[in-house]
């Protein structure tokens, strides 16, 4: 199978990562944190190391300010949650994914304040603008996706971040798509909150995610058993432990710091370069086939991340998945969690095909791709 939808999770994972995950089920299989036993003390070694190399990965100089989470979607709810409240003033992106799109939704229910700045397609200034228009000394949080997952396009979070600073308002990014892809140096950014997917870019396992918050959440989105300060029934106040209660996703962890160590030798410079040429050429060869409608401009680098949405005619999105998918093509159809991206491209009715390059494609699968998009627009 030819796996292009490594937007939704890296479709093959490292060996090194595999090794650690299973590693991890055979010398970890402890509760970290709660004993004082060899084992669980060598996992809770482990645990703080994974912090650690996320710490200096991202330039955060805090690793307790490092929390694991169950995914990037539980990640942002925190934030999200633990922050906000009724009568709050909030401003996103128009690009964002329902991770962020449904907490705000709900949230508004209850009188939180919503306001959306307009992306500018290729206009980074503009929508940088598009920010600092909407912040009002009310402001309570900023919040966007560094990336689209629908078409690609990279925010200018380091000039958002600034803005922020600026006036005194949190930061909080979703790096669901670009961790481990582009360069997110947090202190740099005048990030507060960082969310990432590790399961992508850092291609670890399913079911990981991770919070940094260099900034205080006032609020927990559950409590629980922490392994410290057990006597009282109030959460704990130190980080991490304040956002992690109940048992860690150790072999998770374990597949993280794997990951991390994949990406660190081959550079996220080189493996981000490869996969932006693949959907740079095939960019290239779908704008010269008749019947392709691409939605943006020619993917470039540090404003692009290797994905890439189509339609074929008029023709719906999951038709052509379904056509691809019996080629042993797979790649994702629809709305792809992100209807507000969709109206802002005139989509939201058919949806796109959307396909994402991996550090382990090749250009002979993109040769196959090609010549079978153009047998599937004979038949259409």
């Amino acid at each position: 199978m030819i796996y292009f939808d490594n937007a939704a999770t890296t479709g093959t994972k490292p060996l090194e990562v595999q090794r650690a995950v299973q590693k991890a089920l055979k010398d970890f299989s402890v509760n970290p944190g709660r004993g004082g036993y060899r084992q669980s003390v060598n996992c809770s070694e482990m645990i703080y190391n994974t912090r650690k190399k996320l710490s200096d990965f991202f330039n955060v100089g805090a690793p307790e300010r490092v929390i694991f989470t169950p995914n990037c979607t539980a990640a942002l709810n925190m934030v999200i949650k633990g922050i906000c409240r009724e009568g709050d003033h909030i401003v996103c992106s128009s690009m964002e994914h329902n991770a962020v799109a449904r907490p705000l939704y709900k949230l508004s229910q209850i009188g939180a304040d919503v306001d959306y700045a307009e992306v500018i397609f290729g206009d980074r200034e503009a929508t940088v603008r598009s920010f600092e228009r909407l912040i009002r000394p009310d402001t309570r949080l900023v919040i966007c996706t560094h990336a689209s997952n629908v078409t690609g396009e990279v925010l200018p979070i380091k000039e958002i971040g600034e803005i922020c600073c600026k006036y005194g308002v949190p930061f909080a990014v979703d790096a669901a798509q670009t961790a481990g892809i582009l360069d997110i140096d947090v202190k740099n950014n005048k990030i507060d909150y960082l969310c990432i997917a590790p399961h992508k870019g850092l291609y670890a396992p399913m079911g990981t995610g991770v919070l940094i918050a260099l900034g205080n959440i006032p609020e927990t989105l559950f409590e629980g058993g922490t392994g410290s300060m057990s006597i009282s029934y109030e959460q704990p106040e130190d980080y991490p432990e304040r956002f992690e209660s109940g048992t860690l996703n150790v072999p998770g962890i374990a597949g993280i710091s794997a990951g991390l160590d994949f990406v660190t030798k081959h550079k996220p410079i080189n493996i981000y370069r490869h996969e932006l040429e693949l959907i740079q050429n095939i960019y290239e060869r779908l704008n010269n086939i008749e019947g392709v409608r691409l939605y943006t401009g020619r993917p470039q680098i540090n404003r692009f991340v290797p994905t890439l949405s189509f339609n074929l005619h008029n023709t719906d999105s999951v038709t052509v998945a379904g056509l691809l998918a019996e080629n042993d093509i797979a790649v994702r159809a629809g709305l792809h969690c992100a209807p507000m991206a969709h109206r802002r491209i005139g989509t939201v009715d058919i949806g796109t095909v959307r396909i994402c390059c991996s550090v382990f494609n090749n250009l002979k699968e993109v040769d196959i791709f090609t010549s079978v998009i153009k047998n599937i627009i004979k038949k259409l």
